[in-house]
């Protein structure tokens, strides 16, 4: 394990090529289990693992064939989910080629492990007796194979048809939290699947005649009160000449109305309202939070909200699609989701 604030970052004039930790993700475009199968212990999400099947075993093999080519390059960790992969990598040295290099040549040797795989499948489905429709009797087979891998003509469709996402991990706590997140997968990926009401995105709450995407608990929404949280810009001007007193006691007010029993609703922005936010979900108290992006197929919420939302204490709201580019939020867009907190305290 790497000791945080211990590795270097990209010396200058080696980007991509020098000393680094990076996130890198294979996905399965389709999402079919092809690389395992998750089973769940006495339906105990803390117990959740993934059997690999004979191409997932593939694509970790080939993890490690990538660092017996780059000895330079360390795996600190991964984890091989059902329909893709998460490794978080670490290069102790400069190298000659760069890691998005590396990650192609990777990408090389799965997509033929991937084409090689369903070549087989496409073969056994061919050789499979036909029923009286002329229809394959055997879809699918116990290991999760299946015949979403060829078209109709029996041809095989390449599994690993989109190139792996690269991650730098640049700032101080983000390996920490990443191997927690990797590690973490099945054990969630388990939880929405037992509990999968509160992970299902739901179209088109209308709450004082504005529509929002939700992903938690709506029953949130038929609490008696509701307040918001807004830590305004003169608050922190004047802590930061010293007087400190009325920020806190905007601060503390807000958590004593959460501990009466009041839904506290907020886009949870400045660092102070996130650390009224930290207190509702160390207290397990329900809140209304409001996202400034939308939801992408297969939502899921990070880290402690995840577990919030797992038990309904949180429902997360937004007004907006999901946007793939989106990487900050606009001053504009601040006021907005201010001022949409203020409506649904209201309605």
């Amino acid at each position: 394990m790497v000791e945080l604030g211990k590795w270097q970052w990209q010396e200058p004039g080696t980007a991509w090529r020098g000393v680094g930790v990076y996130h890198v993700t294979l996905t399965v475009p389709s999402c079919e289990p092809l690389l395992g199968t998750l089973v769940i212990p006495d339906h105990d999400p803390s117990k959740a693992r993934i059997e690999r099947t004979a191409l997932g075993n593939a694509v970790v093999d080939e993890l490690y064939v990538m660092c017996k080519h780059y000895p330079v390059i360390r795996i600190l960790q991964f984890c091989l989910m059902p329909d893709h992969l998460h490794a978080v990598i670490h290069v102790t040295q400069v190298m000659e080629t760069s890691i998005r290099s590396v990650i192609r040549g990777y990408w090389q040797g799965v997509k033929k492990l991937g084409r090689a795989y369903t070549l087989e499948i496409a073969a056994e489905l061919n050789s499979v007796t036909r029923d009286e429709g002329g229809k394959s009797a055997g879809a699918r087979d116990e290991g999760g194979k299946s015949a979403g891998t060829r078209d109709e003509g029996g041809f095989a469709f390449p599994v690993f048809t989109e190139r792996p996402f690269i991650r730098p991990l640049s700032r101080r706590g983000q390996l920490h939290t990443m191997i927690r997140y990797v590690l973490m997968n099945p054990q969630r990926l388990a939880t929405k699947r037992l509990r999968p009401g509160y992970f299902r995105v739901q179209k088109d709450i209308e709450i004082g005649g504005r529509k929002y995407d939700g992903v938690g608990n709506v029953g949130i929404l038929m609490a008696e009160s509701f307040d918001t949280v807004h830590v305004r810009r003169m608050m922190v001007e004047a802590a930061n000449h010293g007087e400190t007193e009325t920020l806190r006691n905007y601060m503390k007010s807000c958590v004593l109305k959460a501990r009466k029993g009041v839904v506290l609703v907020s886009p949870f922005i400045s660092p102070h309202e996130k650390q009224v936010m930290d207190v509702l979900l160390r207290e397990q108290r329900p809140f209304i939070f409001l996202a400034d992006n939308g939801f992408r197929e297969y939502y899921k919420p990070s880290d402690a909200l995840f577990d919030a939302c797992a038990a309904g204490r949180v429902l997360i709201l937004s007004p907006w699609p999901y946007d793939a580019e989106k990487r900050h939020i606009s001053r504009a867009e601040c006021v907005q989701l201010n001022a949409m907190a203020e409506e649904i305290c209201e309605s």
